[in-house]
């Protein structure tokens, strides 16, 4: 989808239609349509190919976008999990895995890659009616995706909950306070920023739901805005919708409380279970 939305933005800046495009790869307007929806996969030759084809001179950017190419046919460590995840959260995490800033805001529950082991495998069960065969390979990729910002500095977390998914009481009181003193813990993370947004405020930026923004600096690609649904997701790049969500984004900062007010906010939730 990255690399995809790259084309797209390098093939309309020249005026080159689909057709055109198509043909100089030995394809057709639908293929270039899929490449750049990134719903096929990429040939390395095709990338360099079409980047020439479209005015790219920079070999550097040019070398950068093949090795994408070539790195989104390999597998992906969370399609082990087969079908415990559906294919579009398996786009996501690709997507997740790739960007080194992510900006999230939460309005119902601690963000995923905050949460501690128990508090997820309560959140995820509550959310399945019945036995799911699946709650446990989910738990292990939402860990698995934690590790990112765990352990590689240079991936950057912010994080703006609403009060309302630090006081829903998910699991009993005790994942609750265990969660809670684990977001505490976080706080100490330099490549962590966490923020809270109290009930006082009131109606807010983000008034539609929570969301995530990617962004990759590295790749000097587009950002991507992320909102799940119940049965799917939306990804989007358009610079007017990406622009929309960064703006609430920065709006949320300037509501919450600021990250040096956080772990005393949470000390105080953990006071009053």
């Amino acid at each position: 989808m990255l690399l995809g939305s790259e084309l797209r933005k390098y093939r309309e800046a020249k005026g080159i239609s689909r057709s055109d495009a198509g043909h100089e790869i030995r394809g057709s307007e639908s293929k270039i349509s899929r490449m750049e929806l990134g719903r096929v996969g990429f040939k390395p030759r095709d990338v360099q190919d079409l980047l020439k084809f479209y005015g790219v001179e920079d070999e550097e950017l040019i070398s950068t976008l093949v090795q994408l190419a070539k790195d989104t046919n390999k597998p992906g460590w969370w399609q082990q999990y087969g079908e415990a995840l559906p294919d579009w959260f398996q786009a996501y995490v690709g997507l997740e895995e790739a960007a080194t800033r992510i900006r999230v805001y939460e309005a119902q529950f601690v963000p995923g890659l905050l949460q501690t082991e128990e508090y997820a495998r309560a959140v995820i069960a509550g959310g399945t009616p019945g036995a799911d065969p699946n709650v446990e390979d989910r738990v292990a990729v939402r860990l698995r995706r934690q590790q990112r910002i765990e352990e590689e500095p240079g991936v950057k977390l912010w994080a703006i909950l609403d009060e309302t998914a630090l006081r829903r009481p998910v699991g009993g009181v005790g994942i609750m306070a265990r969660q809670l003193q684990r977001l505490i813990e976080l706080c100490d993370y330099p490549n962590i920023t966490l923020q809270v947004i109290p009930f006082s405020i009131g109606a807010h930026a983000a008034e539609a739901g929570s969301f995530t923004i990617l962004r990759y600096p590295d790749f000097d690609l587009s950002d991507i805005v992320y909102l799940e649904q119940l049965t799917g997701s939306l990804c989007l790049d358009k610079r007017s919708d990406v622009d929309t969500y960064t703006m609430a984004m920065e709006r949320l900062s300037v509501v919450a409380q600021p990250p040096s007010e956080t772990r005393g906010i949470l000390k105080g939730m953990i006071d009053e279970l």
